[in-house]
């Protein structure tokens, strides 16, 4: 495998601070602070933040700005000039070949610089601010059945900046090329101050400008002689292939390109020049498609037939192996939507468009039609319109789907984009997997097939020197095997630190000096994105991981058995993806919807938590506030361990924290007014009335939510009189038993759902039994920490609950957060006691229970449309999936919102400082849809929570599922 004779070594990770080895760093930032007037910040938290991107790189920069407009970032630039200090634009930090992270000043214009112009449905053009997110471009390019061609799988979250310095593509290349293909003009700011706007240059204006003089004049007379210079090298030099990425675009400053400057920039990294805006081309979006998936054996027998599926002209044509499935299947990931794909282990999915959709029905048809007569006829399927985004979903979600597996670890980039010509694709496919098994590792293989661009992650071992040398042998012999074939190193991520040191070997020692050249015309200092690109690091140096890697390794009250009881491992589960970071659909994650933070990102949270374990730039371990200020807002919701690519859990890595983070410190008084709220419960139940008026009292009242800290507009949940005081002489009747839960909130605030729930129960035709002593599964304690608590609890319930646990009674529960408790945290906790896998599989929510476990229950007719909302937990650990088809089972009209969090979270949003985030995520959707439908349909939210947040804000009174089967219309 690894030769001994091997050219490299082994060197340092860049565990080194930028902040404290750049000297001039605090006067830096007070000039800043001073002149810029958007956000400066170089502090430890916001370095430990943008310390890595989504690649395998760490370089901890200098400080970050986050600029309110072009001002601001002429601004930025003028003063890091004065102090010589590297600068890096930034977009939502999804590179994945190391571009995205440097010793430097990092400019972040995703918060603030994020506006457009409308559309010019004439010119198809749109001009744009580098923050913007690709989405909300194809959203207004839409209403003119147009598109910006390029889509990358983040979609979602991803910049046009950033695709601009990546020249970034996706799935529709076939159909509209990579980002280079799609520019009409960029706005630019050099490191000299000099702004500038460029485009195609005819030959008339060439000379002008040459003519014209100045700095302007000056850099298009050194691009002119570059291009004169170097003109046949760059046309025989340069593969004829759809996806070539790597190296700067000289080819597009050739007479036959038009002298395209703006093109001739794209994919430069930002290594030669700030991105200040773009006008894009946009093109035809055909509205009818139709997807054809196509099964074959292997990946490689799929490769070797691309050039015949593209005879059909798909306007989008991707593959993906086997072993992507086994990834997802073992995350538990899209399950059902996996059976969609036709048999075999190697996949082509062709998108067909047309101007109607009999006309791609029609192309698809062609292809399907033309499978029957090959030899070995692969096996096929026409998608309906339903079923074809929950296919384009399994793609979508392959980055993260092999990122990380569990029992498998971490899937590594470092050859993970080039790109061939298509006709050799199944050829370089099977070199690479014999490379691969040389050297004993695996990859999934996924991607842009009908271009030749395939993905893939390995399990590299980045923290041992010989693990670091053979990874650093292999990509230089995978290098090989791709030029080999006429291929590109990089195909669309773009060669960064990655790739830039392999460079020479794909253009040869003068096209080198053509692409020094053309960086030293625009930035002779070298200080944009310095080390990238060209003249890169070695993609060994400067690892997130690295031989020197030995983070802290803390007990933790939580097992984390998937990460070898590791809270760091747990915490480099998170390799940057940014999913965390779109902001129009999902649950996940909540406290970013609100705030557009890095700080309040799933991603963001993860990656101070790996800091604070890596413990060089972050201090004081657990008692660190910065850690702290960040989790504090995370409304431990638990979609991430859901939508998360890689399944971070944030809400048990916040609980661990607050649980150290306060040990032998004294905590606030509302953690444990709220935390311990099963015990006033309880109390307030003797007299509900009473306590209710108190409450209500202006006088004391409004001290106890001073006192508390609560907001003045929010009131206190209505106490009554406890389900299971009424329930004490009650007669169980039925045949087979079950055990209805009495949690806090449904027992002691909301009676009428354990009523309502007994009853059903009752008519399915099982015996119901009780809790016979106050019990709770302490979910509120979770939010503050309070884990030594919360075993307590635990530990109660698995005590009092023997006699079901030993007959294996079902155990319903009602409040969706109480059954994740006994679904995830309580072996989390308690993972060496049988009993806690027990009651774990016992727990059912009362949709699980009556959809599989009670097969002649048929829920009574409702006539009338209801409108659904989710809990997050029951999202995020059960699935909507029972709840929606008990629903529609009773004949009503259903729809269930994307309402995401509902912003109440249990204490989060009574809160004072929390209370406006709480308001923007309940009015994102879901309080908008309330006021919207509430007089005319039914409102069904199980969590108490977010009940409270519709009673709060509306008229509305919402009803849980079990009120809905006991009443009817």
């Amino acid at each position: 495998m690894l030769s001994s004779t091997s050219p490299f070594v082994v060197l340092p990770s860049s565990h080194v601070r930028a902040h404290d080895t750049f000297p001039q760093a605090g006067e830096l930032e007070k000039q800043l602070r001073a002149e810029v007037r958007g956000e400066v910040r170089f502090d430890a938290g916001s370095r430990a933040l943008y310390a890595t991107d989504a690649s395998n790189y760490r370089q901890v920069p200098i400080g970050l700005v986050v600029p309110l407009d072009e001002q601001d970032v002429e601004t930025t630039v003028r003063i890091c000039r004065q102090f010589d200090a590297p600068i890096l634009s930034r977009g939502a930090g999804t590179s994945l070949a190391g571009q995205g992270c440097n010793a430097a000043v990092i400019l972040d214009f995703s918060k603030y610089m994020n506006k457009m112009d409308a559309v010019d449905p004439t010119l198809r053009t749109i001009r744009v601010q580098p923050g913007i997110v690709l989405d909300r471009v194809r959203e207004a390019a839409e209403r003119f059945e147009l598109t910006f061609a390029p889509d990358p799988a983040t979609h979602s979250r991803c910049t046009v900046g950033g695709m601009i310095g990546n020249n970034s593509c996706g799935v529709h290349g076939l159909m509209g090329g990579k980002t280079v293909d799609n520019i009409e003009s960029l706005d630019l700011l050099l490191y000299d101050g000099t702004r500038m706007r460029v485009g195609k240059t005819s030959v008339v204006e060439l000379e002008r400008l040459i003519a014209g003089g100045g700095r302007i004049g000056e850099i298009y007379g050194e691009l002119k002689q570059l291009r004169d210079a170097y003109a046949e090298l760059v046309r025989t030099r340069f593969p004829k292939i759809p996806r070539r990425v790597s190296g700067f675009n000289l080819d597009e400053l050739l007479p036959e390109n038009g002298f395209n400057v703006a093109r001739a920039l794209v994919g430069s990294e930002g290594t030669c020049a700030v991105i200040l805006g773009a006008t894009l081309q946009l093109v035809e979006s055909p509205q009818f498609r139709t997807l054809v998936g196509v099964g074959f054996k292997d990946i490689y027998i799929a490769a070797d037939h691309v050039p015949q599926i593209l005879q059909h002209h798909p306007i989008g044509l991707e593959g993906m192996d086997g072993l992507l499935l086994d990834a997802m299947r073992s995350k538990q990931k899209s399950v059902d939507d996996l059976a969609l794909l036709p048999e075999g282990r190697g996949f082509l999915l062709a998108e067909f468009g047309g101007a109607t959709q009999v006309e791609a029905n029609e192309r698809a048809r062609g292809l399907a039609d033309a499978l029957t007569v090959w030899p070995s006829a692969p096996a096929a399927r026409i998608y309906t319109q339903a079923e074809a985004p929950r296919v384009w979903h399994i793609r979508e979600s392959a980055l993260g789907a092999t990122a990380f597996v569990p029992g498998q670890g971490t899937g590594w980039e470092g050859w993970e984009d080039a790109a061939v010509d298509p006709a050799q694709l199944g050829s370089y496919l099977r070199g690479i997997a014999a490379l691969m098994k040389e050297f004993g590792y695996r990859s999934p293989m996924y991607g842009h097939f009908g271009q030749g661009c395939v993905h893939m992650r390995h399990n590299f071992d980045l923290e041992t020197e010989t693990g670091i040398l053979a990874f650093r042998e292999f990509i230089e012999r995978a290098a090989e095997i791709a030029l080999a074939h006429g291929g590109s190193l990089s195909g669309e991520h773009g060669d960064g630190q990655a790739r830039g040191a392999l460079l020479p070997k794909m253009f040869g020692p003068e096209l080198m000096e053509a692409f020094r050249s053309f960086k030293r015309v625009w930035d002779p200092g070298n200080k944009l994105n310095p080390g990238k690109l060209i003249d890169a690091h070695q993609p060994h140096e400067d690892l997130r991981l690295g031989a020197d890697y030995k983070p802290w390794q803390p007990e933790t009250h939580f097992a984390f058995a998937e990460d070898a009881g590791s809270l760091a491992s747990a915490a480099l589960r998170c390799v940057g993806v940014g999913a965390c970071r779109k902001q129009d659909a999902g649950a996940m994650c909540p406290s970013f919807m609100a705030t557009g933070e890095e700080l309040h990102s799933t991603r963001g949270r993860a990656h101070l938590l790996w800091e604070l374990m890596q413990g060089e730039v972050l201090p004081n371990q657990w008692k660190n506030e910065q850690v702290k200020e960040s989790l504090d807002l995370c409304l431990a919701c638990k979609a991430c361990k859901s939508e998360c690519p890689v399944s971070v859990d944030m809400a048990t890595y916040k609980a661990e924290f607050l649980a150290h983070h306060y040990k032998g410190k004294r905590r606030p008084l509302e953690h444990y007014a709220f935390g311990r709220i099963d015990l006033w419960a309880r109390l307030a139940s003797f007299a509900p009335g009473v306590v209710n008026a108190i409450n209500a009292a202006p006088v004391i009242g409004g001290g106890m939510r001073s006192l508390l800290h609560i907001h003045e507009k929010r009131t206190f949940p209505r106490f009554a009189k406890s389900f299971l005081r009424e329930r004490q002489k009650a007669q169980a009747s039925g045949s087979g038993e079950v055990f209805l839960w009495a949690d806090t909130f449904n027992n002691y605030f909301h009676p009428s759902t354990m009523r309502a729930a007994y009853a059903v129960l009752q008519s399915a035709g099982f015996c119901v039994s009780l809790p016979k002593q106050h019990l709770c599964c302490g979910r509120p304690l979770y939010d503050f920490g309070m884990l030594d608590t919360a075993k307590q609890y635990l530990l109660k319930v698995l005590d009092a609950l023997a006699p079901q646990l030993a007959a294996g009674s079902p155990i319903i529960v009602l409040e969706p957060s109480c059954a994740s408790v006994f679904r995830d945290e309580l072996v989390n906790l308690l993972p060496k006691d049988p009993r806690a896998t027990k009651l774990r599989d016992q727990t059912f929510l009362l949709s699980e229970f009556l959809v599989h476990h009670a097969p002649n229950y048929v829920p009574p007719q409702v006539d009338a449309k209801i409108i659904v909302h989710g809990h997050c937990h029951h999202r995020a650990t059960m699935g909507m999936q029972d709840e929606m088809s008990l629903l529609r089972a009773t004949g009503a009209e259903v729809e269930l919102l994307d309402s995401g969090c509902c912003g109440m979270a249990g204490p989060f949003g009574f809160e004072k400082g929390k209370f406006e985030v709480s308001q923007t995520l309940a009015e994102r959707v879901l309080l908008p849809a309330v006021r919207r439908e509430a007089e005319r349909a039914i409102i069904v939210s199980d969590g108490f929570s977010c009940c409270e947040q519709i009673t709060q804000n509306t008229t509305a009174r919402p009803k849980h599922l079990a009120e809905v089967l006991a009443g009817g219309s």
